[in-house]
């Protein structure tokens, strides 16, 4: 029998220069951005297969 995920909360915590290897000089914001956007990609792009069946 298959199982069906209704919900899946996902909580993370980002700490702002521990332990990272980047240089101090770097803005972090832009890496950030792109973590986000691939991840809102990956989610639109689950919904709408799940719309497809």
């Amino acid at each position: 029998m298959p199982i069906e995920i209704k919900e899946l909360h996902i909580k993370i915590n980002v700490n702002g220069d521990e332990q990272t290897n980047a240089s101090p000089n770097k803005q972090s914001g832009g890496k950030a951005e792109a973590v986000i956007k691939a991840a809102v990609e990956e989610v639109m792009r689950i919904e709408s297969r799940k719309k497809e069946r």
